[in-house]
């Protein structure tokens, strides 16, 4: 598997997506090298990111030092022990609780394995990851972005990298998933670059706005 792993892997696919598409060129020259945002794999990465979504930062990391403290040491065996109440005290919304139970019992069982993932494509990865009860399309990509490194990951649910898109490609409306996958088809295999530039282009354009994003 092709991987992301330093700032010279960036400067490679930016380049490599100046040569494909005219509009990277505008959207490079404004953000620059984008952030590498590689974070350790394993369960207590996978156990991260779901803890995170759909929380800002501050309350995601304040959320993830309660399940830290409540659960340590974070493992799959740890989860599957813990009370009702040592969940409650850690922080989880109750959706959460159960996605990081069915993930720990995948683990445990062996239907889900992160060596598996290690060299699989994409569409692999998805494969293997949503066949977990709940985990989505959304999880599953960020695991491969930034847990992997695939470099040719992609993130098409990810609401800012939809909106940077929509301003970035001059498109009439903010496209959907399937529509951005569609578009983002162009930049393989290159596609982990184009998510860290979108997100990047959107960060500042919220800065330009004034929103501390």
């Amino acid at each position: 598997m092709n991987l992301i792993t330093c700032e010279a892997d960036l400067e490679e696919g930016m380049a490599a997506l100046r040569a494909l598409q005219p509009h990277w060129a505008g959207i490079i020259d404004k953000v620059g090298l984008p952030p590498l945002r590689r974070r350790p794999g394993g369960f207590a990465g996978l156990a991260a990111i779901i803890v995170s979504q759909q929380l800002s930062v501050a309350s995601a990391r304040a959320v993830w030092a309660r399940v830290e403290s409540v659960l340590a040491p974070l493992t799959p065996e740890r989860i599957l022990a813990a009370s009702d109440d040592e969940m409650r005290l850690s922080g989880l919304s109750r959706p959460k609780q159960r996605t990081l139970r069915a993930v720990a019992a995948a683990l445990v069982e062996g239907s889900l394995r992160f060596e598996a993932l290690e060299a699989a494509t994409p569409e692999a990865v998805h494969e293997h990851m949503t066949a977990v009860s709940g985990i989505g399309p959304w999880t599953a990509d960020i695991y491969l972005l930034f847990c992997l490194g695939h470099r040719d990951g992609f993130a098409a649910g990810d609401l800012a990298i939809q909106e940077a898109a929509r301003q970035a490609f001059d498109l009439p409306a903010r496209p959907k998933a399937a529509e951005l996958a569609a578009l983002a088809e162009a930049w393989r295999p290159w596609r982990g670059v184009a998510a860290r530039l979108l997100w990047a282009y959107y960060a500042a354009l919220k800065k330009r706005e004034g929103i501390n994003a």
